[in-house]
């Protein structure tokens, strides 16, 4: 299949609604862009390099675990969560009071990541996957009552 001119799919007319219809990427590709070879190369390079570093590492799942915690550290700061990263790996029961709120935030991000990852062995990415995690995310936090695992509705003459 020609790379400079793939579809990722099309747009199917359904009752009153139209999905998106993926096509399938498993196949022979080719291209003429000879900039996608440096930029595979690349790919390549980083990925035999983190495939390396796995062996140096005493405990992989804890440093994948110990990311996913970074990641939801920095995300929930968009939120406006105060959580620092020492306090995000603690116990809930080791904070101040004060920071309880923020902490839980970052926790359900980390158990939303690990739900979602796991869920995606037995579902595909769907509506059912999001809703389910972001129903996770919203436990016990702010904005818990703002229909949490539901999908926002556009009013009509609203942008």
């Amino acid at each position: 299949m020609k790379f400079e001119t793939f579809e990722a799919g099309r747009w199917v007319p359904q009752y009153q609604y139209k999905s998106f219809s993926p096509v399938t990427v498993n196949h022979e590709w080719s291209w003429e862009d000879p900039q996608i070879n440096t930029l595979l190369e690349r790919a390549s390079r980083a990925l035999a390099e983190l495939d390396a570093f796995t062996l140096i590492v005493p405990d992989v799942d804890l440093f994948i675990q110990m990311h996913i915690t970074k990641e939801a550290n920095n995300s929930s700061r968009i939120e406006g969560t105060q959580t620092e990263m020492d306090e995000a790996v603690l116990d809930s029961s080791q904070l101040a009071p004060e920071k309880r709120d923020d902490w839980q935030e970052v926790q359900n991000y980390v158990q939303a990541i690990n739900e979602a990852v796991e869920e995606l062995e037995r579902l595909p990415l769907s509506n059912r996957l999001l809703k389910h995690t972001h129903a996770i995310l919203m436990q016990g936090v702010r904005g818990e009552h703002k229909s949490p695992g539901e999908l926002r509705v556009r009013h009509r003459g609203l942008n």
